[in-house]
């Protein structure tokens, strides 16, 4: 599920820049990879261990932001009588790292690549993440191969996944599919994107799930001053993430059938979390009848309207009770369910960014094939869900310090400056301390009042007294 996008875009001024470098400095986060780390993975990229199945005759294209190079997917769409036949290619990350090595030791260690707003710190080195494991146009790949035939409603008929070779043929970015569907130029493979995916987002509202289209938060560098504004995804950016959900989904189900595997689970959202949701809609007036669902309310919002794409952002709050699950032989958790899928769900599409994907594929392939799961995924499946765990809680510790950090960077030459607002959450040992959300720019930051309990809910004016990026973080007093 979607974190909190931000970037900066421009040359970023000294203080930024080095307040981002300094944050990675102080989280301990390796802006390289260690010597023998590189010479492993420069091996492996030259001699992988490839599968005997060729299925480079299918035309598979990959849809990606146009400067990505770390491709996890490529599909292939067709039709299959009165349904549809989805082909998923995922990045066959296990060719390349050998269990218990020292570069296997390493993804350990890293978990997920973490995103900055300047640069990325990836999970893999580049020979491997952004080269020889990467679904690249024109490249011969190992992959775990995913068919997953649909019914005419787009409900799943028959899954497999099996090792295979492939071979993609195009490297597409969201605006160009967007452009091809609206204009009717996409060929079939292509256009069936739309089609299946408005099908599957059909069913997900029918099952009372929600897929949040993030927007991405920009900061732009003008003339040593920056601006806020937030780039909408397109209907194309939603139909891709359903193939991703729907194998997600596919995974799940095969691993909960097998009795062995790991699932992304997540429990209805508590009260609290919904109420200030409920606040920081306010802030935003954004009209929220009490008997309209969240799911409701997430479907009718527009990411292209600045209201509403800040709200977006505000609505991943609800995602961070999300945990990994482990189970083995036959003995299921209490909870299978992802409640913002509103179904069983696994990660398994992103194993070049993300260790935990590496681990499904495997038992799904040995679900598949009706044998028991290799050793090392058993040996290391205990561990998996505090390990990602933590690489989840660092993921979030640096993206609540660019956010602080980059708001920091917006608002620098506004000290002193008053603002329209609404107070959001209110600590509940010191109510005279919270947040406040603003009207514009959409910034929240923390607020400190004087001897009186700050008015939870209420609209007020606020005044900046300080923001310095990488020095102070953005804070507010009552006006």
């Amino acid at each position: 599920m979607p974190r909190r996008h931000i970037r900066v875009t421009g040359a970023p001024e000294a203080p930024l820049r080095a307040a981002l470098t300094a944050l990675r400095t102080e989280l301990g986060i390796a802006a390289t990879f260690p010597p023998e780390v590189l010479a492993e993975a420069e091996r492996a990229a030259r001699d992988p261990a490839l599968p005997p199945t060729d299925a480079t005759d299918i035309p598979l294209f990959t849809v990606d932001p146009p400067t990505s190079t770390d491709l996890d997917q490529a599909m292939h769409l067709s039709r299959l009588g009165t349904g549809y036949r989805v082909r998923y290619a995922i990045a066959d990350v296990a060719a390349f790292v050998v269990p218990e090595s020292v570069l296997d030791a390493e993804t350990h260690r890293r978990v997920l690549t973490l995103y900055f707003p300047d640069e990325r710190t990836p999970l893999h080195p580049t020979v491997l993440g952004e080269g020889a494991a990467s679904l690249l146009p024109g490249q011969t790949r190992p992959a775990a191969l995913w068919t997953i035939d649909l019914d005419t409603d787009g409900n799943p008929l028959a899954v497999d996944v099996r090792r295979a070779l492939v071979r993609s043929r195009a490297k597409l970015d969201y605006a160009g599919v967007q452009r091809e569907i609206d204009t009717k130029t996409a060929e079939e493979p292509l256009a069936l994107l739309a089609e299946i995916g408005r099908l599957r987002e059909a069913l997900e509202a029918d099952r009372g799930g929600i897929s949040l289209n993030v927007p991405e938060q920009e900061i732009t560098e003008r003339n040593g001053t920056y601006e806020l504004s937030y780039r909408a995804p397109l209907p194309a950016d939603g139909w891709n993430a359903q193939i991703s959900l729907l194998t997600g989904m596919a995974a799940a189900d095969l691993m909960l059938a097998y009795g062995t595997g790991v699932l992304r689970t997540l429990p209805a959202a508590p009260d609290g979390a919904v109420g200030r949701l409920r606040r920081t809609a306010r802030a935003l007036h954004i009209d929220w009848p009490h008997h309209v669902s969240y799911a409701a309310l997430v479907r009718s919002l527009d990411p292209g309207l600045p209201r509403h794409a800040a709200f977006l952002q505000e609505c991943t709050t609800l995602l961070r009770g999300a945990r990994y699950t482990v189970f083995r032989d036959g003995r299921l958790p209490e909870i299978t369910t992802h409640s913002a899928v509103a179904a069983p769900y696994a990660h398994c599409t992103a194993p070049l960014r993300r260790l935990a994907d590496r681990y499904t594929s495997e038992l799904c392939m040995a679900a598949v094939a009706e044998e028991p799961p290799p050793d090392w995924v058993l040996a290391a499946l205990d561990a998996l869900p505090e390990e990602m765990a933590d690489g989840g809680r660092r993921a979030g510790t640096v993206e609540r310090e660019c956010v602080d950090i980059v708001e920091a960077a917006l608002l620098k030459d506004s000290v002193g400056a008053e603002f329209d607002g609404c107070v959001v959450d209110v600590r509940d040992q010191q109510p005279t301390v919270g947040t406040v959300q603003l009207d514009t720019p959409a910034v929240i930051g923390r607020i400190d009042g004087d001897t009186a309990p700050l008015p939870l809910g209420e609209r007020l004016r606020v005044r900046l007294t300080q923001a310095d990026p990488g020095t102070a973080k953005v804070r507010f007093v009552p006006a």
